[in-house]
């Protein structure tokens, strides 16, 4: 198989199966009408909620969580922000109530600024509790250090990660579901937001934006070199559309240098008419969901 078809395949191999995808549109459903009957009086499935997160950016794989932002009455806000302390600890216990009379208090956890809903599948849902402000951002809690209330604008991120992903024949995403892979092979301390917050940066700049497939094993190889050579000293990054501060979890230098090591002799084998070699060389990058 050519450079291409490999590639093609790992992208293939790195999306989530349209049964899953299916099972996750009808329990964001369930949730989304679950809040509205509790919270808004209505039984609507689609009003108040938005996905967000890597699913809501469309840069997720196969071993996604699913994030979203569940809006809730401003009167609600008045009323846990009056409190003495800790307001948005109690805020996401009610909520957790909410969401019982639907799924089973095993199953369901509330922690910092989420209620999670973990499924005997092994999909589990974060849902975050929000407020809209007059800009079209969200207002929510986190109940750490006593409780504060942040403020968090998903929209405008999705927004500019949808516009550049056109702007690059749709490389962009790719870039960084492959870049998830290699995070989960490899154990890199890097978050969702930071692989997509760096990838918006790199392409924008790559030479072979605007290719496909071919491209990839320089696309990958650029990347890493792009990672490995970000100065340790950096602790934050902007994300993209919001701007909001993107920060570091550890050094990720080491691995990019040597994910950019793997890519060259990948790409050497390849040239030299050892494909065999060259793929199992990019299954050290990225792991099994490479063709072997």
């Amino acid at each position: 198989m050519s450079v291409s078809t490999n590639f093609q395949t790992f992208c293939t191999n790195l999306r989530m199966a349209n049964e899953t995808t299916d099972k996750i549109q009808i329990r964001y459903r369930q949730i989304t009408k679950r809040i509205n009957i509790d919270y808004w009086d209505s039984t609507s499935e689609t009003s108040y909620s938005l996905y967000v997160g890597s699913y809501g950016r469309g840069t997720e794989i196969w071993t996604s969580d699913i994030d979203m932002v569940v809006q809730l009455p401003y009167a609600i806000y008045k009323k846990y922000d009056g409190y003495s302390s800790n307001g948005q600890s109690a805020l996401l216990q009610d909520v957790k109530v909410a969401l019982q009379k639907t799924y089973s208090a095993s199953n369901l956890k509330g922690d910092g600024q989420v209620i999670g809903i973990s499924f005997t599948d092994g999909i589990c849902f974060e849902i975050v509790p929000s407020f809209i402000n007059d800009d079209g951002s969200f207002t929510y809690p986190d109940t750490n250090n006593g409780g504060t209330w942040k403020t968090a604008d998903p929209r405008k991120e999705i927004s500019a990660m949808d516009a550049r992903n056109n702007a690059t024949n749709k490389n962009l995403k790719r870039l960084c579901r492959m870049a998830r892979a290699w995070k989960n092979k490899c154990d890199v301390p890097m978050s969702g937001i930071l692989i997509d917050t760096l990838a918006y940066k790199f392409i924008n700049e790559w030479a072979y934006k605007n290719e496909s497939f071919a491209f990839y094993d320089y696309m990958s190889r650029d990347f890493f070199m792009f990672l490995k050579d970000i100065d340790e000293a950096n602790l934050y990054w902007l994300a993209p559309g919001s701007s909001r501060y993107v920060w570091k979890s550890g050094n990720f230098q080491s691995e990019a240098s040597r994910a950019y090591s793997l890519s060259i002799e990948a790409i050497v084998r390849e040239t030299n008419g050892n494909p065999y070699s060259s793929k199992q060389k990019w299954r050290e990058v990225y792991g099994t969901k490479f063709p072997s």
